[in-house]
């Protein structure tokens, strides 16, 4: 925005601002490594709450405002004088050339030093100029601050460091960020939320449970997270086997390479990531792991629609990044036990990378295994749950249930229909999407994922086997091309179509019975 303001001639403020989880992730400092050298004019806030380790301040150790004397020294650096100092030093590197660079850097040094804390700080050295640490509640000296960078001449790039503390003012939330950091409905007074309570655990609590079960026995087994710990139930496992669980921060990239660099020593690594975050990955999915045939497990959390978390956390698309590479083992379980099941399917993968997504939310109550411990699945194999005839439902991951639901609502019409799990997009059933396609009229696949995941796979196997030249018909149901804004879960299945009605609408729609479908939709 800054380049652009500068080539269309204009002479607006340009203004950033950033948490300090971004300086964790390699794309704030790409930025601000290609600011400094343009030299655009940009103020960049970074707003500090000490949610996430951060290599700020200078050289000699962490930054800290101490009160009045920082106050005063923080006015004191953003001064129109000091600023001409500092753009002299830069003006004589220029003129006598890079050879006098370190006599000029001395003199930079100098006249930081005079004012504040001797040596450097990171920002300096990528070519922005610091100011700070600033106490991010003092209105009255962010005002002042503001004015002044603001009135500077041609002031270059600016990042201005700003220190708070996350829920400020409010007693609960600074005793404890991380549980006030998204929050659902709560007592002011005390900040205890009231969270609905459930029979049954979250998939992400079955996915450490189980995880945990599985390093038990297997002393190979090690557990990667991007910052996410709690997010993903892996400060379960941090508990259990803390010199086996590594929190790489905001980073998702390295995440994924440094689970690849496991691997290739004989560790077996289990790198736990939210299914749009693993997106920042995925060059080094490709690259790093899929192309090297290393066996990373990934274990996809927040698969699909995450209701209040909106589209920006919506899983829509890892069925389809994941399934198109070559060597990928694609899995999607049904319930909580079919999820303890394919972890301990992953953990025996030693060949080769796999992958298995999972929901938002809480269990069906499915049976589990003894102990949590699940048993390995026969790689490429579904299985049927319901038979029936004439029409048949082939679902992938946790919508089976919408497609049992809708047998279900279907069975009272006295209409049967065959409910098969998929349980693996890649490998994919070949020989059970064949019998469902030679032994019914249609064949239904539905999956909360986006087009060109699951039902693609199993077009593609249908069209080049020649079956779809036969009188089946194939009809698929998958998310809407459009991003779904944030609801409850309830209603946003309902805005995708995915809902166990609109299964029943197109199986009676499919069966000549348009009316009875109209009631369903």
């Amino acid at each position: 925005m800054a380049v652009a303001r500068d080539l269309l001639g204009k002479n607006n403020n340009v203004i950033s601002v950033i948490g300090d989880g971004a300086m964790t992730a390699g794309q704030a400092y790409e930025a601000m490594n290609n600011l400094g050298f343009l030299d655009a004019n940009l103020i960049v806030i970074l707003n500090d709450n000490k949610q996430v380790s951060l290599p700020t301040a200078t050289i000699d150790g962490p930054a800290t405002p101490v009160g009045a004397l920082s106050s005063a020294l923080t006015k004191l650096q953003a001064s129109t004088q000091f600023r001409k100092l500092r753009e002299a030093a830069k003006s004589i590197t220029k003129q006598i050339g890079a050879q006098a660079h370190q006599v000029a850097a001395k003199v930079d040094e100098y006249a930081r030093g005079m004012i504040s804390a001797s040596g450097s700080t990171l920002f300096e050295e990528l070519g922005l100029y610091y100011i700070g640490p600033v106490d991010g509640h003092n209105v009255e000296d962010l005002v002042t601050i503001f004015q002044k960078v603001k009135a500077m001449p041609a002031p270059g790039p600016v990042l201005i460091h700003i220190v708070t503390e996350k829920g400020k003012g409010y007693p609960p939330a600074e005793a404890a960020a991380d549980k006030m950091h998204g929050v659902v409905k709560f007592d002011i007074p005390t900040g205890k939320q009231f969270k609905p309570k459930s029979p049954t655990l979250s998939y992400t609590q079955y996915f450490a449970e189980a995880l945990i079960k599985e390093a038990e026995t297997d002393n190979k087994i090690v557990a990667i997270h991007a910052a996410m710990g709690g997010g993903t139930g892996l400060n379960y496992f941090q508990k259990r086997f803390p010199d086996r669980c590594f929190d790489v921060g905001i980073a998702e990239q390295h995440a994924v390479t440094f689970a690849a660099g496991l691997a290739t020593e004989g560790l077996k690594p289990f790198c736990a990531i939210y299914s749009s975050f693993l997106q920042r990955g995925y060059d080094q999915v490709v690259h790093d792991v899929d192309l090297q045939k290393l066996p990373v497990r990934f274990a996809m959390d927040r698969a699909g629609l995450v209701g209040a978390d909106g589209p920006t956390h919506c899983g829509a698309f890892d069925v389809t990044y994941m399934s198109c590479l070559p060597n990928m083992v694609v899995m999607a379980p049904s319930d909580e036990a079919e999820l303890m099941h394919m972890i301990a399917t992953s953990a025996a993968i030693d060949d080769r990378p796999s992958c298995f997504r999972f929901p938002r939310g809480n269990g069906i109550g499915a049976a589990l295994p003894p102990s949590n411990k699940g048993t390995p699945l026969e790689i490429g194999k579904g299985r049927i749950l319901k038979e029936g005839d004439r029409v048949a439902i082939l679902g992938y991951g946790s919508i089976v249930q919408q497609c049992v639901e809708a047998a279900s609502m279907l069975r009272t019409r006295g209409i049967s229909v065959t409910v098969a799990d998929a349980r693996f997009c890649k490998p994919l059933d070949t020989d059970l999407v064949r019998r469902l396609a030679k032994e019914h009229e249609f064949l239904i696949t539905v999956e909360e994922g986006s087009i060109g995941g699951f039902s693609s796979h199993v077009s593609h196997f249908l069209s080049l086997s020649g079956i779809l030249d036969g009188p089946i018909k194939l009809r698929p149901m998958v998310l809407p091309d459009r991003y779904i804004e944030h609801g409850s879960p309830q209603d946003q299945i309902q805005a995708a179509g995915l809902s166990s009605n609109h299964i029943t609408a197109t199986v009676l729609s499919l069966l000549g019975k348009p009316k009875e479908a109209l009631q369903f939709k």
